[in-house]
């Protein structure tokens, strides 16, 4: 019962709510723009990852990644591809063939762009021999054979991820 003299307002929306995909990429675009400002702010903050968003597209972004030192890696720039769901973050990017677990069945909301390069740069420091995604590679870490590991990681690096002399 209302107490007298008040009376009761109805107010009617004509507005159909928003399908939910169009929130899902709403969202999404939202978390993007945060880590896209997040990564102008402290670009000076991780000099070993530079991510860069696609003039074009929000969904799309590159980062170069410093092999980190004292790795076979050392000296080479890595150039990744992120094609980003609509869905971020609640699916991972799509990074090629990485075999890292965060961007397959352990990957959580609470992860950034950045976050998954600084993963990447772990495990370039520590990789995981038994989700090699060079197959020889994997052989000779699961061998023991850490040179024969790590004179290959270093050719490839030499020939992948370093500029071209002469």
């Amino acid at each position: 019962m209302r107490p007298s003299g008040v009376s009761l307002i109805v107010l009617h929306c004509s507005c159909k709510p928003l399908p939910l995909a169009a929130l899902c990429l709403q969202a999404s675009r939202a978390r993007l723009f945060k880590e896209y400002k997040e990564v102008q702010r402290e670009k000076s903050a991780d000099p070993d990852i530079q991510l860069v968003c696609d003039d074009s597209n929000i969904f799309k972004w590159t980062a170069l990644i410093k092999g980190p030192s004292e790795t076979p890696y050392e000296g080479g720039v890595f150039q990744l591809a992120f094609a980003v769901p609509e869905q971020y973050p609640l699916q991972p990017p799509q990074t090629g063939e990485i075999c890292l677990d965060i961007l397959k069945n352990a990957w959580s909301p609470a992860w950034t762009l950045q976050s998954v390069c600084r993963a990447i740069i772990a495990l370039m420091a520590h990789p995981e021999p038994d989700s090699p995604l060079n197959c020889d590679s994997g052989n000779l870490l699961r061998s023991g054979d850490i040179r024969g590991f790590q004179s290959m990681a270093r050719m490839y690096t030499r020939l992948a991820a370093m500029p071209k002399k002469g």
